[in-house]
């Protein structure tokens, strides 16, 4: 039996003579996972604390 995650493994690029759209490297597929999961978890802290604010004002009630 494998391994249930298999590490993802990037297709040689191909070298040409004209020059390479330099933002290309900068978007990694890792770095994207990453930077979704980190907006993922910001964004479920802020939507906590929103409805903790509002129960806070309703108990007040």
């Amino acid at each position: 039996m494998g391994p249930v995650k298999k590490g993802r493994h990037r297709p040689p690029r191909e070298v040409s003579s004209k020059a390479s759209d330099p933002l290309a490297d900068a978007f990694d597929p890792s770095q994207e996972l990453a930077m979704a999961d980190l907006a993922f978890v910001v964004t479920t802290i802020a939507v906590f604390a929103l409805v903790a604010l509002v129960a806070k004002g309703v108990a007040k009630l």
